[in-house]
């Protein structure tokens, strides 16, 4: 068993370890409602979107928090604006909304001369995680994690019928707010762990997995969490024994639970479907 404890004698991977986790757990819980919702591409257009916000935060040096939270939230609001000027589909306002936001963020970190490693922020750095950085992940994904507890029925509702929710007088507009802020907090969390590209794996995929194996939303949310920290622990063993970046790693974990899971899914699995059909 000393491959299991070896990497954890050293406390880069202990840290590593914990941010990983943490973000295993919160990614899928929020990412839930994009994928109840079919609003995956919102998470990825976010993803993207707070590159030129770190930009600015670090020439001002201001929390990278402040500055990833400001153009998340900027950008849902163009694409809200287009949205309510325009006839054009909301999917297309998404991708362009990423590629420019993008783009303003790579042109920015050349213009300001940042020291910002792009790669780092790209694809994740988390053997460089601090105990500093643990606190904030840790505070963000506790109230985070609160709140969808205490709002969980309001949400549940807006989630499957918004029409309905709103003809009830719940408050759609802020709750839909809401949530957009919830992701963007969700993306800074993640982004330690695998980078603002790849942490929409992380969001997307093991909530996917859980929609496989699972029914009701909670127990999507639960199946979700556990399979984010699995696919995180995954990762990072991988990451140290093969030499290679922990972002990717865990992405890559994340993808092959997924496949498992499409393939034995009690009823939407590929062998198990098979298996039903040779039956009768």
């Amino acid at each position: 068993m000393d491959w299991l404890f070896d990497p954890l004698a050293y406390e880069f991977i202990r840290n590593a370890m914990i941010a990983g986790i943490l973000a295993g757990v919160l990614c899928p819980v929020v990412g839930t409602y994009l994928i109840v919702q079919r609003m995956s591409l919102l998470g990825n257009v976010l993803s993207h979107s707070v590159l030129p916000g770190l930009a600015i935060a670090h020439f001002l040096r201001w929390d990278l928090l402040i500055g990833a939270f400001i153009f998340g939230m900027l950008s849902t609001g163009v694409i809200t604006w287009v949205k309510a000027q325009s006839r054009i589909k909301a999917d297309a306002i998404m991708a362009l909304t990423l590629a420019a936001f993008f783009a303003l963020g790579v042109a920015l970190l050349t213009i300001l001369r940042s020291t910002l490693d792009l790669e780092s922020l790209l694809f994740g750095d988390l053997l460089s995680v601090t105990r500093a950085d643990l606190w904030h992940m840790g505070l963000i994904t506790l109230g985070l994690l609160a709140t969808v507890k205490l709002f969980y029925k309001e949400l549940l509702f807006f989630t499957f019928d918004p029409s309905g929710a709103e003809a009830m007088g719940l408050p759609v507009t802020v709750i839909n707010w809401g949530l957009t802020a919830a992701v963007t907090l969700t993306i800074v969390t993640g982004m330690k762990a695998v980078g603002v590209i790849l942490v929409i794996a992380l969001m997307v995929g093991p909530a996917l997995t859980a929609f496989l194996l699972v029914k009701e939303l909670h127990w999507m949310m639960i199946v979700g969490a556990a399979l984010g920290a699995v696919a995180s622990i995954i990762g990072i063993y991988l990451s140290y024994y093969l030499d290679i970046p922990s972002g990717p790693t865990i992405a890559l974990a994340v993808f092959a639970l997924f496949l498992v899971a499409l393939m034995v899914s009690p009823s939407q699995g590929i062998l198990t479907r098979n298996a039903a059909s040779q039956q009768k």
